[in-house]
């Protein structure tokens, strides 16, 4: 019987390549802190994790992916490195009212104390509406492959779907600078609250073995 995958490390510096391969092995970091895991204790009970990933050039939108981008058509997407500053702070206390439980702090918890310092390439996926931030995600950057580490929007704008439009946004840029994979994080086995995420097609999810096709959930 395979052993249960409850592994963390620290590190400071990888390179590109070696981001392409720890990802492609289920790791992710908050900061200097890389990290992976199988099984997730939550108020929900015990959840089994799996990691996901796109093949950026074959992604294709579904009906209501367009509509959302046609809903957002009049924001300024800005791609610069990540440097949260006090603008950032703001929106990201705004969009942390949203949560009732599981309340996060700050950007540094996913960030970490300094994203400019590495352990890689992290850039901001900002969206702007008449000049003011609405959105903003961030995105690791590896040799052939980018990251989802995490996302925010004002809540004022909870009817544009921002959430999304980010992920979206983020596929766009990994399709345009020729990454073959986006990797947005995981989901569970179990049904959760993360499986929005099904629905970017196609997908592969690691059964922490290998690679394998996922079905979108339901009907659009």
């Amino acid at each position: 019987m395979q052993p249960v995958l409850d592994e963390h490390f620290v590190s400071w510096a990888q390179t590109p390549g070696q981001m392409d391969a720890l990802w492609e092995k289920g790791w992710r970091h908050f900061g200097p802190i890389f990290y992976r895991y199988q099984k997730a204790n939550t108020n929900d009970g015990l959840r089994h994790v799996l990691p996901l990933r796109i093949p950026v050039q074959q992604f294709s939108l579904s009906k209501s992916q367009r509509r959302v981008l046609r809903r957002n058509a009049d924001v300024e997407v800005r791609l610069k490195r990540a440097e949260p500053d006090a603008e950032r702070q703001r929106l990201f206390d705004l969009h942390k009212q949203r949560f009732k439980e599981n309340i996060p702090n700050s950007i540094e918890d996913f960030l970490g104390p300094a994203p400019q310092a590495g352990p890689c390439l992290t850039v901001e996926v900002g969206g702007f509406l008449h000049g003011r931030l609405v959105a903003a995600s961030y995105l690791d950057v590896g040799e052939r492959s980018v990251s989802s580490i995490y996302a925010f929007f004002d809540p004022e704008f909870s009817d544009r779907s921002l959430g999304t439009a980010t992920m979206l946004w983020e596929i766009v840029v990994a399709r345009r600078v020729g990454k073959i994979w986006h990797y947005p994080g995981y989901c569970y086995v179990e049904p959760s609250g993360y499986d929005y995420k099904r629905k970017l097609q196609p997908m592969e999810c690691y059964d922490w073995q290998e690679w394998k096709p996922i079905r979108r959930p339901g009907r659009e």
